[in-house]
């Protein structure tokens, strides 16, 4: 049999329904904000749609679930939207109009952190073309025959000499320190023969 409950049991009891009570509040006034955030993302994703004069909007950075939202309300619009930044505090998002889509070169210097300027893309698009040409004539024009210089016999005549390896070919001595003896020599002479 168990015994009845203390009064220190009543008290966590108490302490824990108050905490609970607590934690609801706290999530409802979440959920509230999450409502009232949406809300205002909503009108000014309406009003980015409205204003023909822009093709792009830069949001303030926010959290991950603000940016979740954000993403959200401008799929439902019907347009695309990315995030940019290197640190979670730090991360923006950026919405662009369907028929204005940011191209791979524009995404990649956002990416780095840079603003995209048309002209310097239209300049390097030019340097990348012109290098990709200059390659594929290199390549048709065959592999580039390399002829050194000057010669090396001659370059090096002073150490090795001009006529002192057909010298020391002609003069065939075995060295008898390694077992080439004479005997040897002609046994194997004699084999051939």
């Amino acid at each position: 049999m168990e015994k009845p409950p203390s009064l220190g049991d009543q008290e966590t009891r108490r302490k824990a329904r108050e905490q609970a009570a607590r934690l609801k509040k706290l999530q409802e006034q979440e959920k509230q904000q999450k409502v009232e955030f949406r809300k205002r993302m909503e009108k000014e994703v309406s009003d980015f749609i409205q204003d023909s004069g822009q093709v792009k909007k830069k949001f303030q950075p926010m959290n991950k679930i603000e940016r979740s939202i954000l993403h959200d309300v401008v799929e439902v619009a019907g347009l695309t939207s990315f995030s940019f930044g290197e640190d979670d505090d730090c991360r923006y998002v950026m919405i662009f109009k369907k028929e204005f889509a940011p191209s791979d070169e524009e995404l990649d210097s956002y990416r780095r952190g840079e603003e995209w300027d048309p002209q310097k893309a239209e300049e390097k698009r030019k340097l990348k073309e012109l290098a990709q040409r200059q390659e594929e004539e290199a390549a048709q024009q065959g592999p580039v025959v390399v002829s050194p210089a000057s010669d090396y016999k001659d370059k090096y005549s002073h150490l090795i000499g001009k006529g002192a390896a057909k010298d020391a070919a002609h003069m065939l001595q075995a060295n008898k320190t390694y077992g080439c003896g004479e005997a040897t020599v002609q046994g194997v002479a004699g084999r051939g023969a």
